[in-house]
């Protein structure tokens, strides 16, 4: 993710206590928008104080402030990523709630034009497309996916753990 969440914290005068700090971290290193619960679980293989009453403290003061957005991406619990005026593409797996964010300059341009025949002069595109995939191709996408999680933990030097 190319943005800070403590940087963001700190200019929107946040006072920034050791597990904030840490929950910042996580949410600034997620590419997978998680839900408060998956969030607590990152946090605490940091730091093991940081109880799920903090985390949830935390993500209503940064959703209040501005900093995080809250998502229904199709599951009973909501999910994060940090707020933004850009354009900005889902796509979520029905089966196991795994969530893709992807680049579509084409689609933008004919939404865009869609809008204008209308009268409309966009300003920012949220869009959530949501289906399954086949499972032959899920299981091998899967274990890509989980070699890159591993490297991606270990170079910063954290246990990857399912």
């Amino acid at each position: 993710m190319d943005i800070s969440i403590e940087r963001l914290c700190i200019e929107n005068g946040l006072k920034m206590t050791g597990p904030r700090r840490v929950i910042a971290r996580v949410l600034s290193e997620s590419t997978d928008h998680p839900d408060v619960d998956e969030l607590h679980r990152r946090a605490n293989r940091l730091d093991q104080r940081i109880s799920l009453a903090t985390v949830y403290r935390t993500v209503r003061l940064l959703e209040a402030k501005g900093i995080l957005e809250r998502r229904d991406l199709g599951s009973r619990r909501a999910r994060y990523e940090p707020s933004g005026e850009k354009n900005h593409f889902h796509l979520v797996d029905q089966d196991s709630g795994k969530v893709l964010e992807f680049a579509a300059p084409d689609a933008e341009l004919l939404l865009r034009d869609i809008a204008r025949q209308h009268g409309f002069d966009l300003a920012l595109i949220k869009i959530e497309l949501f289906g399954r995939r086949p499972a032959a191709k899920m299981g091998a996408e899967e274990a890509m996916n989980g070699d890159r999680r591993d490297s991606q933990a270990r170079l910063h030097g954290e246990v990857q753990g399912t």
